[in-house]
């Protein structure tokens, strides 16, 4: 046998020997820590729930894998992967190991089978809604809702031929009533986007049993740490995961979480419509969700502060917050609720010019559109995100000219109330 040869055997066989070394080594951590028998508490779950131990190196923390394709040693090994013989990654629009690793810590958080990430939170909404309808069906929505949603279900649906009855969300009787046997699906939120009513959960499965709909819940107010909605039978819960559960401003997700029986349909057709995330955006959407649970802690804490602040301010007219006991729904947010989230609305004494005057003049809260970061963030919805929405509807769901919304941060209390106090101030 040749020298070279020889040699070259021998570096291969070492190598060989080495990586199942490290493999043998991490193989005890390679399933992830929730499921592995014994449940463990939220916070665990948010660190260490859906992510696996490198196997290669050891790494902690879940690698960035930054490909858009995946090799593979023979054309067999591709023909079984494309088949779904095997769980091999073939393309990253199909799925991707950092990808897959946040669905796994989504669907854990949740207490669902499966879960589906998407590049935003309407990429998610809308992948999920055109996977369980077709021409002639019939969704049924609450009114309250945010203006992407609307623009959905008014518009896209309706040109191709589904049809969406929309409901107080505060009124299960409406839902009740407006029930139909083609309704497919019930849609969601609660707490509502911007008015923060409640949707009782339980009443709404119970509902939609009647016609077979699913219930899909946009929880992103909530958060996985404050309700868990699919505890209550909802078949699928959607995130704008741009918001609390990456939490910190600086990446736009989605995801849907349910039984896998929901989720697969949505996950092939994501790879038609192609909202996929990208693995970067899934890596920060990881870092972000390991704390989850400490800043929700907070966001509650700023959220109750500045709720009962502002409730006893000569210039509101009124806050709209589930954790006062003046919110008509507060028993059912003690129900169905940990937590009552870091997002409340309140009507301003004034008209328009005041609200705007008001907003302007806020210091330390920036004017976004967005929530669920470590900034205040202040809107005004009938000029931002509801702006697109007919006048109407915006007066049916309780948005005025005088509400602002705020999404606290988790800066100190004391200084968003010193802030809020300068900007009440100018009006």
């Amino acid at each position: 046998m040749p020298a070279a040869f020889s040699d070259s055997a021998h570096t291969n066989l070492v190598d060989c020997f080495e990586a199942l070394s490290l493999i043998k080594r991490y193989q005890s951590r390679l399933v992830a820590i929730v499921g592995s028998g014994k449940e463990k508490g939220f916070s665990t779950t948010a660190v260490r729930g859906g992510e696996r131990t490198d196997p290669t190196v050891g790494s902690v923390i879940t690698p960035i894998y930054e490909t858009s394709v995946f090799a593979f040693t023979s054309t067999q090994e591709l023909i079984d992967a494309v088949v779904e013989k095997t769980d091999h990654d073939v393309y990253t629009r199909w799925s991707n190991p950092t990808i897959t690793a946040a669905e796994r810590k989504i669907a854990a958080l949740e207490g669902g089978d499966d879960c589906a990430v998407f590049a935003s939170g309407m990429a998610a909404i809308s992948t999920a809604i055109i996977s369980l309808v077709s021409p002639g069906d019939h969704i049924l929505s609450v009114r309250d809702l945010y203006g992407g949603t609307v623009e959905l279900f008014s518009n896209l649906m309706k040109r191709f031929g589904v049809h969406t009855t929309f409901v107080d969300a505060a009124d299960a009787g409406q839902i009740d009533l407006a029930l139909t046997p083609k309704t497919k699906i019930l849609f969601v939120e609660t707490p509502t986007n911007p008015t923060l009513k409640l949707v009782d959960l339980a009443r709404a499965v119970k509902v939609a049993e009647k016609s077979g709909a699913n219930v899909l819940v946009d929880s992103t107010f909530g958060t996985p740490f404050n309700q868990q909605p699919l505890q209550f039978g909802c078949n699928a819960v959607v995130h704008s995961a741009t918001k609390y559960l990456a939490g910190h401003n600086d990446v736009t997700a989605g995801a849907v979480v349910g039984t896998r029986e929901l989720i697969e349909p949505m996950k092939k057709l994501r790879r038609v419509l192609g909202g996929v995330l990208d693995p970067h955006a899934a890596w920060l959407l990881l870092r972000g969700m390991k704390t989850l649970a400490v800043r929700m802690e907070k966001h509650n804490q700023n959220g109750q502060r500045i709720a009962e602040y502002l409730q006893s301010h000569p210039k509101v007219e009124a806050v709209h917050y589930p954790g006062l006991s003046t919110h008509p729904q507060f028993s059912l947010a003690k129900k169905q609720m940990k937590g009552f989230g870091g997002v409340l609305s309140f009507d301003l004494k004034g008209d328009l010019d005041c609200a705007i005057r008001f907003v302007d003049n806020l210091k330390l809260a920036l004017i976004g559109a967005s929530l669920g970061g470590p900034e205040t963030l202040v809107s005004h919805p009938s000029k931002v995100s509801h702006y697109f929405m007919n006048p109407e509807e915006r007066r049916k769901a309780g948005i005025a000219d005088s509400l602002i919304r705020l999404s606290l941060g988790i800066e100190d209390a004391d200084d968003i109330i010193s802030d809020l106090d300068q900007a009440f101030e100018k009006v």
